[in-house]
């Protein structure tokens, strides 16, 4: 499957306003693409249009909520309507409730799978008509590694995630059975130094944070330019996000025990905040307060090593290969070892 360069590519970033979408789109743009941004805070996509021209770049804005399937409908239409095509669709939305699950409401639940997981099933169903007609394309949508390990206090997150990732593998299959040659990416970000800790709601008495260590934005708009152009089935972003799937494929029990120590008290900070302190549940939060692309935890960022790996595949599976011969050749030692060790012990038995 090929997929055109970045710089000859109409881009929708939904979700843009703040955050990974923000740092995405500018990046698109900074690259060449055309792009078209999309989130509720007008505020938002405004500063960000004007700071993509401020570098030469081609971008316009569309108000949408996308729990509205028409609204979703209309970034898709408005991108070909003033671009002629649709190349790629990213979807970023997400909103989120922090709290033991029999304190929120059924109103919050639903609002956060409407959002986080309707809403990506709305993008790519917005989004599928104009890449099929293009002949190609890629549908990148940004969930979680809570798609593959929940985290206590996030139940409607984490299931929204989980989500995500049977939607798009049964997607997925689909468009492989037609012979469609569109890419379905899922972006599986670890925690990410953005402002969505100061956007959700809160019923843990304090303003919530991620389980650290934290890794900065620009490492997951880096994975999502590079699976615009390679087709990637997933992208975990973060060491700690790999590590934390490895841990919880071989021991769901043991990541369990680690949570039950680190996941409660971590997500919280020191800072009071109410449950009614503004958030953007259900409405952007006014006058486009943080919709910015840095969260407030710099101090805790860390780089992370296997990103590089995994966008350079020849590294990645050479690695992987000298792995498992060194794994062949240390198994061939052992057992010949252990081969000499009985015949040996059979020849003494003969001699004596």
């Amino acid at each position: 499957m090929q997929l055109k360069p970045i710089n000859q590519q109409v881009v929708a970033i939904v979700g843009a306003s703040s955050g990974i979408g923000r740092e995405t789109a500018i990046r698109f743009a900074k690259k060449g693409a055309k792009v078209v941004v999309s989130a509720r805070s007008q505020p938002g996509l405004e500063s960000l249009i004007s700071e993509i021209k401020s570098f030469g770049g081609d971008g316009i804005s569309v108000i949408a909520d996308v729990a509205d399937f028409g609204q979703v409908k209309a970034i898709a239409d408005r991108a070909v309507e003033q671009y002629g095509r649709l190349d790629t669709w990213v979807h970023l939305s997400a909103t989120g409730v922090i709290a033991p699950f029999d304190e929120i409401t059924p109103e919050e639940f639903k609002r956060v799978i409407d959002v986080n997981l309707t809403g990506q099933a709305y993008g790519a169903m917005a989004a599928l008509p104009h890449l099929k007609r293009e002949g190609r394309g890629a549908l990148i949508h940004v969930s979680s590694m809570e798609g593959r390990r929940s985290l206590p206090l996030q139940s409607p997150y984490s299931a929204s995630k989980h989500g995500i990732e049977g939607f798009l593998d049964s997607l997925r299959l689909e468009l492989i059975h037609e012979g469609i040659p569109i890419s379905v990416t899922n972006v599986l970000p670890a925690t990410i130094n953005t402002p969505y800790y100061n956007k959700i709601r809160t019923k843990i008495g304090v303003k919530p944070t991620g389980v650290p260590p934290y890794y900065q934005p620009g490492l997951v708009a880096d994975a999502i330019l590079y699976v615009a152009e390679n087709p990637t089935r997933d992208f975990i972003v973060g060491d700690a996000g790999k590590i934390l799937d490895f841990l919880h494929r071989i021991s769901p029990q043991l990541t369990d025990t680690i949570l039950l120590l680190i996941g409660f008290q971590a997500q919280h900070t020191n800072e009071i905040k109410s449950e009614d302190a503004p958030d953007n549940v259900f409405e952007p939060i006014p006058n486009g307060n943080y919709d910015k692309v840095r969260g407030d935890f710099d101090r805790l960022a860390i780089p992370s090593v296997t990103d590089w790996i995994d966008k350079n595949p020849p590294v990645k599976y050479g690695a992987i290969a000298l792995g498992l011969a060194a794994l062949a050749i240390g198994t061939t030692v052992l057992g010949g070892a252990a081969l000499l060790s009985a015949m040996a012990a059979e020849t003494s038995k003969i001699t004596k």
